[in-house]
């Protein structure tokens, strides 16, 4: 049946333009074409009955080709038909470059803007009119405009009809055609998404501005996953001193921004970060920097790429938006120089995606060997001073700025204040700002060194005394953490830095000082390795100095192979069947090292009702099962998992084979059990202080883990000094608290309390900050802060006013 008889009655004068030559060429084609002949998906012209009959088609021939393939496809969608070989037309015709006439080109546009009354995938259908009206002037365009703004109307509604390509094509043109520079800003940034949203609403008028919306246009064509030079080449063309001032506010809006629940077409809500769209322009954005040499360049883009590698909600495994991250990391890579490698650092520190980890690594290693030095030796001489001196602070002016990242003024008598007089503030405005920028970036670098500097404790990383003193005592920055930790030389004895008249010594213990010479062998002293006695003298020693080290060094678990184990064989169930608040553990988890396991109840958010979280180790992997509980879905109503079950830790080779646990390295072993035991004494149920039940009675007052044995350990030695010493004894699970009107036993692992002679349960919900005492080392999860800050509150019982503890203590 011909073309004219199939169409609706309203729609045949759309032929009217058309002569006696293109309806032959229509007659002939519908003579070969079969509806319902099988073709293959990808199947060419060359290869149909048509494309054999169009062999010898002239320029006029192959646009009335092009005319009936689109009103064929056309008429096949409104019959609910999609035929391959209609598709396989519009390439070859456009290869031909035809110079369509006006008729022609509004005929193309009436059949792809005319609804077919069922849905289909209509980017065939749009690709002759766009790329007709590509050709055309600006003012040439103007009729075209119309079905243009219809065509982006329709897209709006149903986004997923067409490829990234041709909504793409349809936006640039419409801007040559809005109004104001924000009208035309706002047709290529498409409202999928919050970020895309704040740029509409704060710089659709600067991206719109003339000097701006071309390199806008360039950053939408950002699809591939690297640029090419020609990209580089037209990027450079088109920037500006204003387009970098622009790409700064606007890239710098990035780390600040969180994901949000955003609907769906398919009817359901779901957390989104980045939309496609909005994912290609930052990613264009991005590549830009590349040609922008500017301080402020690689510190953002290093934010950039930490806050789109980390998961959703700053955790997990997978990235909020992997590709922009991979940009940005790519962008440092091409930059090159030491430079980069402190960001580079910050994104070990955070991100947990393999992939970015493993181009992290590939960037490092290609820096590291133009330095001539291996990655380690190149992360330890590229942390920034931030302008510190060698006592770790920076004073101009009298204001202050401490390796901590605080900021104080020191007045003419050398006392420290808190708060900046307003005089200073305002005559030395620019000096506080730059100081308040360094801080902000000093706070970001400080928990990728302390990350740093205990992976390599637990690496047993080695070093040269000559690059301990030099990047790890003498550095303003990592010298706050290395003067605070303890070295020992390989086979020799172990000390914390001392400075000498000539240098730094290791002073033990005894006061015993030791100088290594220069090549001198060293790496941090971990007690596994270390007699008991030499332990016990550690704790002491630090305690006695008041020191507080960075992390848990001598007063660090340590987790041997037990008899259980050994029966198990290649699995340990030390830490099993512990009921834990899964978004807490998985954060945990993350920050150290592990890939969070990814459970859920099928939700938008997907997920699964079993997980594993996996640390990669040199050679090996650790595997954490977790699973959720019977109730979980209706407790949590089919929505986000609240409590996840942890189950067995196993180790893998290469090659994905579970390993006997005999056959771990002692330190490997020890330090994923340790991260399991921090786990667990974090997030684990048991020490909800309102908690019921089995579990909770079992983990709430039972046997101490080895991450609470040492807790006992450190507070032996602290409650003698406390002020309130005469009323605290130390059990085998409890600190026992002696108050004025009864006494109490504060469980050492949940920080749980039972009152005597009863044994009635307490109610007191943590209250952090036990300033009392000096802590020897900043504490995960902080339940010794809890424990002692709860001792001194009993210890008074009589003058606790909170009538939410008074009911308890007199029922």
């Amino acid at each position: 049946m011909a073309i004219l008889d199939e169409l609706p009655p309203a729609q045949r004068a759309w032929l009217d333009c058309l002569d006696e030559a293109a309806f032959d060429v229509f007659e002939r084609l519908d003579a070969v074409f079969d509806p319902d002949a099988h073709v293959p998906w990808e199947v060419k012209l060359a290869d149909t009955p048509m494309g054999r009959l169009a062999k010898g088609f002239t320029g006029a021939e192959w646009r009335a080709l092009g005319l009936w393939g689109q009103l064929r496809l056309h008429l096949g969608l409104a019959k609910g038909q999609y035929h391959r070989a209609l598709t396989s037309v519009f390439t070859p015709v456009l290869r031909r470059d035809p110079r369509w006439s006006a008729a022609e080109l509004e005929l193309l546009w009436r059949v792809a803007v005319t609804p077919t009354g069922v849905h289909g995938p209509p980017s065939d259908l749009y690709r002759l009119p766009l790329a007709a009206t590509r050709q055309l002037t600006v003012a040439e365009r103007e009729p075209y405009v119309a079905p243009l703004r219809q065509a982006k109307a329709d897209l709006t509604k149903e986004p997923w009809r067409v490829t990234e390509s041709v909504k793409r094509l349809i936006d640039h043109l419409l801007a040559d055609h809005a109004d104001t520079p924000e009208a035309a800003a706002l047709s290529l940034i498409e409202d999928f998404d919050a970020f895309a949203a704040l740029l509409r609403q704060e710089y659709a008028a600067r991206l719109g501005a003339p000097e701006a919306l071309p390199l806008l246009r360039h950053w939408t064509t950002a699809t591939k996953p690297r640029p090419d030079a020609a990209w580089l080449e037209q990027a450079a063309a088109l920037v500006t001193p204003d387009a970098v001032t622009l790409l700064r506010d606007v890239l710098g809006r990035v780390p600040g921004y969180r994901e949000q629940v955003a609907g769906h077409h398919h009817g359901y809500s779901a957390l989104t970060y980045f939309h496609e769209c909005t994912a290609v322009l930052v990613r264009g954005m991005v590549w830009t920097c590349e040609l922008v040499d500017e301080p402020w360049v690689t510190a953002l883009l290093g934010d950039v790429a930490v806050a789109t590698g980390i998961g959703m909600g700053g955790s997990g495994p997978n990235s909020r938006n992997e590709r922009t991250a991979n940009a940005a990391i790519g962008v440092l890579a091409r930059r090159g120089g030491l430079e980069v490698v402190a960001q580079l650092a910050k994104v070990q520190a955070k991100v947990r995606r393999k992939s970015i980890l493993a181009l992290v690594a590939r960037t490092l290693d290609t820096v590291a060997e133009q330095a001539g030095l291996s990655p380690e030796q190149l992360l330890d001489r590229t942390v920034p001073s931030f302008g510190l001196g060698p006592d770790g602070t920076r004073t101009e002016h009298g204001l202050r700025l401490t390796a901590d990242g605080v900021i104080a003024f020191v007045d003419e008598g050398g006392r420290v204040r808190k708060t900046i007089p307003k005089a200073v503030s305002s005559a030395h405005g620019e000096l506080l700002a730059e100081l308040k920028a360094t801080a902000k970036e000093l706070k970001k670098a400080l928990p990728a060194e302390r990350f740093r500097v205990e992976r390599a404790l637990a690496a047993e990383r080695i070093w040269r005394w000559r690059d301990i003193c030099a990047y790890y005592l003498d550095h303003p920055v990592t010298g706050t953490y290395g003067r605070a930790l303890i070295w020992e030389i390989l086979d020799g004895p172990a000390g914390l830095p001392a400075q000498a008249a000539d240098g730094w010594e290791l002073t033990d213990p005894t006061g015993r000082r030791v100088q290594p010479l220069p090549d001198t062998r060293v790496k941090l002293w971990h007690p596994l390795f270390a007699a008991v006695d030499d332990v016990r003298a550690w704790r002491d020693h630090v305690l006695a100095i008041g020191l507080r080290q960075p992390f848990k060094q001598a007063f660090r678990e340590v987790y041997l192979l037990t008899p259980a184990e050994e029966r198990t064989g290649d699995h340990s169930l030390r830490f099993a069947a512990h009921m834990l608040k899964y978004g807490q553990a998985k954060a945990l988890l993350t920050e150290r090292g592990w890939t969070g396991p990814s459970l859920g109840h099928w939700s938008g958010e997907g997920g699964h009702h079993y997980g594993e979280a996996v640390k990669e180790l040199p050679g090996l992997s650790a595997r954490w099962q977790f699973h959720l509980d019977p109730d979980a879905a209706e407790r949590d109503g089919y929505g986000t998992a609240s409590l996840c079950v942890s189950g067995d830790i196993r180790f893998a080779d290469e090659r994905g084979r579970a390993i006997p646990l005999t056959e771990v390295p002692p330190l490997v072993l020890s330090e994923a059990m340790r991260d399991a035991d921090l786990a667990v004494g974090v997030t684990s149920t048991g020490l909800d202080p309102e908690g019921r039940g089995d579990y909770w009675l079992s983990y709430g007052f039972g046997d101490l883990t080895e991450t609470a044995q040492v807790r006992r350990d450190a507070l032996a030695r602290l409650a003698p000094r406390l002020a309130i010493a005469d009323r605290l004894e130390l059990t085998d699970r409890f600190l026992r608290v002696r108050g004025d009107l009864r006494t109490y036993r504060i469980h050492l692992g949940s920080g749980n309390i039972l009152m005597e002679p009863n044994d009635a349960y307490l109610c007191i919900v943590p209250r952090r900050g036990a300033d009392h005492v000096l802590l020897p080392f900043e504490e995960g999860g902080g339940m010794l802060s809890v424990i002692l800050s709860k001792a001194f509150l009993l210890a008074a019982d009589a003058a606790i006013s909170d009538p939410s503890i008074t009911r308890q203590l007199h029922h």
